[in-house]
């Protein structure tokens, strides 16, 4: 993808950092926080909110007076930054509830975990914008799209009409299933063949649609056939080992799943992750030396730096980082009562959360922050800390597993926040803004989400549980990589850990790397990577149907495109035809459409009172017409012209 050029000179000062965009910016980082606490959640996967938060911004400052791209560029910024925080969240958080350390949220644990360890993710990408940004010519796809949107002022209006009507839609479409009944969320099947368990099931959702065509065919694929993988060949040749069971078969499935075969995706994850920081070694450590280097003193007779060069100083950014290693230090002491272990985990997680941090920022600009392996390096960061903890504790140290996570969920929130920080700070370096106001208002949107994320998080595990804890009911959210770093450090010490399993994901991830070099030299536009196959092996197979019924439409998108017009897998271009601001409304409509009437069903849950409210006859069969139709209406209004779009 080609970069667009600078839109600002350094002598041009519009508006930037001003009080209505710091507000909004924070309003939207709440809201996206608790919305992508939603989607992660439920389906295992969040996406990038730069885009439609730019689009909302644009359209919401058009109703007063016409603003700056540099405002918008903030809000933006601030926005990306609380979707990005809830991912880190998500990932982690709840497995403190499945070990069983905690027996509900609690509040200000949330806020300090995430607040700080997004402050650090902030702070260890700082150094290295210029090299990564500057040097390196990575391609930072989102944030060059956020950017051309930026610009394209215009697409403000007609941007804002799809995200409305799109949220609308999946709102309504949520109502209609988990409040009213209407349809059922998912529908499956389970049959035995010979002695094996073979399931199938699709999950009635526009969001996880929507994630497929954000994210493309290519990904989609890879998540669709590690789900299979799993599900029609790994539990069905288990099954025929295991003892004749009672249980109804949908039972026997899953439970196959958690104990054991979905520890494939474990060791594929590691795998994973591993092999991306081996891949990008000598570029990681000439950018990390690079930018460092620009940080050493400048000669009093070299010309001061432009206003678009500026970083937060090197003082305030090693100030920062002590303000932030401290109090952890001091929480992280309150689980073992040993200085001198508590003082090794924080250098352990100082040192893998920068690592990692580093890491997220690169990838970002290989991938793009939606496909970034923040779950493979946090599940590897959770397995190194459980391994030393027990190491230096012994695998009788009464919370060990929380220990573990808690060092995970700090280095998962920074690696995530490290990767929107380094595509927005691409987004700005193209439109000309302050790196200095840019990291601040990234601060400010990561204190804003780390301030709402607790409550969120109580409410939905209030009101619909988590899988693997006490509150889990019917409807219970999946939360599948908590589930699975709750999995990795509690068996860790209790040396109850599925090896063989494990061993086979590994095994399973070197030869997908070995297909994908194939590829890679065959210079074919379909690649393999690891982390798509393994997300897929440890997702229900259910979430990954529509994901990959989403990626099919992207496909079909492209295929139908008039000759002459820009291909849809350019990001670029597919913000043009409107159908990623589309999906971006289906996935926000649902998702805040299940945050609220979280409140209403954790409110009349102990009156007896559950939802949903009444089941619908022949309702599977209405749920599937009505996602087809959104479906359709995704694809007609993505493969449209942009002169056709009004």
């Amino acid at each position: 993808m080609s970069e667009v050029p600078d839109v600002l000179s350094d002598q041009q000062r519009p508006a930037e950092l001003t009080l209505r965009a710091i507000l909004l910016g924070i309003v939207l980082s709440m809201i996206l926080a608790g919305a992508n606490a939603y989607l992660g959640l439920f389906a295992g996967m969040t996406v990038s909110a730069s885009i439609p938060a730019a689009v909302l911004s644009m359209g919401i400052f058009r109703l007063s007076r016409r603003s700056s791209i540099l405002e918008n560029n903030i809000v933006q910024t601030s926005a990306s930054a609380g979707e990005s925080l809830a991912a880190g969240a998500i990932f982690t958080l709840p497995a403190l509830l499945i070990v069983g350390f905690w027996q509900d949220i609690h509040l200000v644990w949330v806020m300090l975990l995430c607040g700080l360890g997004g402050l650090l993710g902030v702070l260890f990408t700082i150094p290295l914008r210029r090299s990564l940004i500057l040097q390196q010519k990575l391609q930072f796809p989102e944030g060059v799209a956020t950017a051309e949107v930026l610009e394209a002022g215009q697409t403000g209006g007609r941007g804002l009409k799809y995200i409305i009507q799109a949220a609308a839609a999946g709102g309504l479409f949520k109502l209609g299933s988990t409040a009213l009944g209407l349809w059922p969320s998912t529908i499956e099947t389970v049959r035995r063949v010979g002695r094996g368990i073979f399931y199938g099931g699709m999950n009635l959702s526009p969001a996880l649609a929507s994630v497929g065509y954000i994210v493309g065919v290519n990904i989609a694929v890879l998540i669709f056939l590690g789900g299979a993988a799993n599900w029609l060949l790994a539990i069905p040749i288990v099954s025929m080992f295991e003892a004749a069971s009672d249980k109804p078969l949908l039972d026997q499935a899953y439970a196959l799943w958690s104990s054991k075969t979905r520890y494939i995706g474990v060791g594929a994850m590691v795998f994973g992750g591993l092999w991306t920081i081996f891949q990008i070694r000598k570029t990681l450590l000439s950018g990390i030396v690079s930018g460092l280097k620009a940080y050493q003193s400048r000669p009093s007779d070299q010309p001061a730096l432009d206003r678009s060069e500026k970083d937060i100083p090197m003082k305030w950014v090693l100030l920062l980082i002590l303000f932030s290693v401290v109090p952890l230090l001091l929480l992280y002491q309150v689980f073992v009562a040993n200085m001198a272990v508590s003082i090794t985990m924080a250098v352990c997680m100082l040192l893998t959360g920068f690592i990692f941090s580093a890491v997220a920022g690169y990838m970002a600009g290989l991938v793009g922050s939606s496909n970034n392996p923040v779950s493979g390096v946090t599940i590897a960061t959770v397995l190194i800390s459980a391994l030393l903890l027990a190491a230096m504790m012994g695998t009788t140290l009464e919370h060990g597993p929380a220990a573990a996570i808690i060092i995970g969920t700090v280095v998962c929130c920074a690696a995530a926040i490290a990767g929107d920080n380094m595509q927005d700070l691409k987004t700005g370096h193209i439109v000309g803004a302050t790196p200095w106001r840019q990291q601040i208002m990234q601060m400010v949107g990561t204190t804003s989400a780390a301030i709402v994320l607790g409550p969120v998080l109580m409410l939905l595990d209030r009101a619909y549980g988590f899988a693997g804890t006490g509150r889990a009911g019917d409807n219970a959210l999946a939360a599948p990589q908590a589930n699975l770093m709750a999995s990795v450090a509690r068996g860790v010490f209790s040396n109850e850990l599925p090896w063989t399993f494990i061993i086979i994901g590994v095994a399973v991830a070197v030869g997908i790397v070995f297909l994908d070099e194939i590829q890679r030299r065959r210079n074919s536009a379909f690649r393999l990577p690891v982390l798509a196959v393994a997300i897929g092996i440890y997702l229900p197979f259910e979430l990954a149907v529509p994901i990959f019924l989403g990626g099919l439409i992207r496909w079909a998108v492209e295929k139908r495109k008039p000759a002459g017009q820009p291909s849809a897998s350019d990001t670029a271009a597919l913000t043009e035809n409107s159908g990623l601001l589309l999906a971006s409304g289906l996935i926000t409509g649902e998702a805040l459409m299940g945050v609220v009437l979280a409140i209403p069903i954790a409110a009349l849950k102990p009156a007896g009172i559950s939802f949903p409210l009444f089941t619908m006859p022949g309702g599977a069969l209405i749920g599937t017409l009505l996602l087809a139709g959104i479906c359709l209406w995704m694809g007609t209004v993505a493969g449209k012209r942009k002169n056709e779009q009004h």
